[in-house]
């Protein structure tokens, strides 16, 4: 099945900043594309190019199969567009902005308030239908944009930032609605909120300095981080040594560092043990945990405590974007 999102070798400058060079993805129905970068990387200028809204020095894109910028009004038939910042009249209620994007989208009649009290229900924007949108705090303006670009229940999103300005419940409420609608749609958000990633992206992109450095499912780049798979376990500081002498002989220890050092737990009483935190690191790929397990079982090794970590998407996310490029 063609992608419903298509973009192939897209280049734009700005005089001598090459601001994106050469980005190509595609994502297809049912798939929500996290896209992501420092500040300056280009994701704000590549979704602009991807809608139409700017055009390519070199390589094109398509929505829904038609190209942007040759069939343009028929790709943006199909198109739901959140841009940074969300610009929106502010001297309109959001009731009459909806109803005034509805009539734009070619919708008349019932269907006007039909759509737009649908798009209300799902951003919950309900309580404040009749202020105007200038009165609004920013979570809500932000709310009103992504109320327009569903509205017409277009096959693909692009959104930029589409819980910034939202407290924690107002981002549970959009990514709940992200996820139900990715079902029958193709979805790009940009984010720099990694635990969105993990929330609701079931891919992600991460570009840096115009270019796409990495791409693949958020498991796939937390294994990206060295301390993915790590095991990290706490034990009466007099046991680090066995612990050390146990896990010895297993191939795929990268090394065991020693985590921290505490005089017992929070709650502990005066004068409790001494307790110490070690990890031990994995070689690139291994997975250690049941044979760590298992040599502190088969070793007698009392333990307090023992866990698997998982790597971090900030960290990942560092390492990648803070190498510079040959």
């Amino acid at each position: 099945m063609p992608a419903l999102i298509e973009a192939e070798g897209l280049v734009k400058s700005f005089g001598t900043l090459r601001a994106v060079d050469g980005i190509s993805l595609q994502v297809h129905r049912g798939e929500v594309l996290g896209f992501l970068g420092p500040n300056g990387a280009g994701k704000s200028t590549t979704m602009k190019m991807i809608t139409g809204f700017l055009e390519p020095d070199r390589g094109f894109a398509r929505i829904a199969g038609r190209d942007v910028q040759q069939s343009g009004k028929a790709a943006k038939v199909q198109l739901g567009y959140l841009p940074e910042g969300a610009p929106a009249y502010g001297e309109m209620t959001p009731r009459a902005f909806l109803h005034f994007i509805a009539e734009l989208r070619g919708f008349r009649g019932a269907d006007i308030a039909r759509r737009a009290s649908v798009a209300v229900d799902k951003t919950g924007l309900g309580s404040v239908l009749d202020q105007t949108i200038d009165t609004l705090s920013k979570g809500y303006k932000r709310r009103v944009g992504l109320a327009q670009a569903i509205l017409h229940d277009p096959q693909v999103l692009i959104m930029d930032e589409p819980t910034d300005g939202l407290d924690p419940n107002q981002k549970h409420l959009v990514r709940n609605l992200i996820a139900d609608m990715a079902r029958e749609k193709a979805i790009i958000v940009s984010t720099h909120i990694l635990e969105e990633v993990e929330a609701v992206c079931t891919r992600a992109v991460i570009i840096n300095k115009g270019r796409i450095v990495a791409d693949g499912t958020a498991d796939q780049l937390m294994r990206r981080d060295p301390s993915h798979g790590a095991v990290a376990i706490r034990v009466a500081s007099g046991m680090a040594d066995s612990v050390r002498a146990a896990l010895a002989g297993i191939a795929g220890i990268d090394r065991i560092e020693t985590v921290s050092q505490t005089a017992g737990q929070p709650a502990a009483q005066p004068g409790s043990p001494v307790s110490q935190l070690l990890r031990a690191l994995p070689k690139a790929g291994a997975n250690i945990a049941g044979d760590v397990a298992a040599a502190l079982r088969d070793r007698g090794v009392a333990i307090d405590e023992i866990s698997v970590e998982r790597g971090k998407l900030d960290d990942v996310f560092r390492q990648i974007t803070t190498t510079d490029r040959s």
